[in-house]
């Protein structure tokens, strides 16, 4: 009797060791807050952005040390993985840049050469696509956005 009691108690110990640590972790779904800088890298800082209505945002960041632009779609709610895109065009050079797949938060980085140059980019999650074009280029010239479903 001594024993199957002592057992239950040291199964009942790690049922309440076992709770205890599963509520003090994060749910397996969370994940950690992505940034443009976090896909581009920490030297890239944002110069753009087009919502991709309410399901995530397209970032453009430049790196003004390298004169490169770099391209992140990053959803609102990461989780299942679904179609997205992120992608960048200097007509200029014709240099081009794409990442297409199916993810659970973010699509990129895309990289061009961009510096003194007009750049077209855009990306897509699910069925709404954002494309930007002629931008960040100066004052003479206007964005142009486009959003489709």
């Amino acid at each position: 009797m001594r024993y199957a009691r002592s057992v239950l108690s040291a199964a009942a110990l790690a049922a309440l060791t076992v709770g205890t640590t599963a509520a003090l972790t994060a749910p397996a779904s969370a994940a950690p807050n992505t940034t443009p800088q976090k896909v581009c890298g920490s030297s890239y800082k944002t110069v753009n952005s087009a919502a991709i209505g309410s399901l995530g945002t397209i970032y453009l960041t430049y790196n003004a040390s390298n004169g490169k632009n770099c391209v992140a779609t990053i959803r609102n709610n990461p989780g299942t993985a679904m179609d997205m895109s992120a992608w960048i065009y200097v007509s200029d050079t014709e240099e081009y840049d794409e990442d297409y797949g199916q993810y659970t938060s973010y699509a990129g980085p895309t990289y061009v050469y961009g510096k003194a140059h007009c750049v077209d980019w855009g990306g897509h999650i699910k069925n709404v696509y954002v494309q930007v074009t002629g931008s960040n280029c100066g004052a003479l010239k206007e964005n142009r956005v486009t959003f489709t479903r």
